[in-house]
């Protein structure tokens, strides 16, 4: 069915992965795959924020993340299924489009909140832009 899933989580906010994660897992299971869990540490946007920020905020935001993320994984994801993680560290939709391509994978999962159209407005959808810039399929689960 498949021969590679990544599935995208928001280590801060569980919704991203209490619905997508055991689906990406029976997934996973049923194609008899790899399953590859990424998340990403949002870059600041701008110089001056930047400028707010410790000057090691990116190592000490990567270290705190890959210890979440190996912890996630340790707990929620049973021994039988073959997974790697993956961190980066940037924009969302940029390193997600740009992991797809780095694993050759043929179905991304993400989770999404309910549409509300100010927020997309005012900040826009991860899940949409990858939706939209995506080569392979992506299954969005509501959260």
């Amino acid at each position: 069915m498949f021969n590679c899933i990544l599935l995208t989580v928001d280590l801060n906010h569980s919704a991203s992965w209490k619905k997508a994660l055991p689906q990406a897992i029976e997934l996973a299971r049923s194609s008899k795959c790899k399953l590859h869990i990424m998340s990403v540490v949002p870059d600041m946007g701008t110089p001056l924020v930047e400028g707010f920020f410790p000057d090691d905020f990116e190592k000490q935001a990567i270290e705190a993340a890959s210890k979440a993320l190996d912890g996630l994984i340790r707990k929620e994801v049973p021994e039988d299924v073959a997974v790697k993680q993956h961190l980066a560290f940037g924009k969302i939709h940029k390193q997600v489009l740009k992991t797809i391509e780095d694993i050759k994978c043929d179905l991304v999962i993400m989770a999404s909140h309910k549409p509300d159209r100010m927020r997309e407005f005012l900040v826009g959808s991860n899940a949409d832009r990858v939706v939209r810039r995506s080569p392979v399929s992506v299954l969005v689960v509501r959260a």
